[in-house]
């Protein structure tokens, strides 16, 4: 990656419309589950979503794989999709910008109070 694609952030755009061509080749109840990890995993995004790159892509090949064995979104995912975003992003670490605010805030108190 180049300074230009860093800046201007058309290295994920490319990644981004690749995930897309290969989520429109899902059947459609693996589309709307993907439609909603989407959803719920930009909650976990850094600034600039860099983070999520490396975890929707084994999101996708997850889904892509069960829907090859002729699962269901609901064997593979379970009911609670936002649940399974959260506990994907934290497994991953990635951290949202409010853990890394309210990681510097307690920083900051810590050494305020000389801990």
């Amino acid at each position: 990656m180049n300074f230009w694609e860093m800046i201007t952030g058309s290295d994920m755009t490319k990644e981004m419309k690749a995930f897309e061509l290969r989520a429109k080749k899902l059947p459609a109840d693996y589309q709307a589950a993907w439609e909603e990890i989407m959803a719920n995993l930009c909650a976990h995004a850094d600034f600039t979503g860099r983070n999520l790159m490396p975890i929707i892509d084994g999101v996708l090949g997850l889904l892509e794989e069960a829907a090859a064995d002729g699962q269901s979104v609901q064997e593979v995912l379970g009911n609670d999709i936002k649940g399974f975003c959260s506990a994907l992003a934290g497994e991953e670490g990635a951290k949202s910008i409010r853990d890394k605010w309210r990681e510097q805030l307690n920083n900051t108190i810590a050494k305020k109070l000389g801990k």
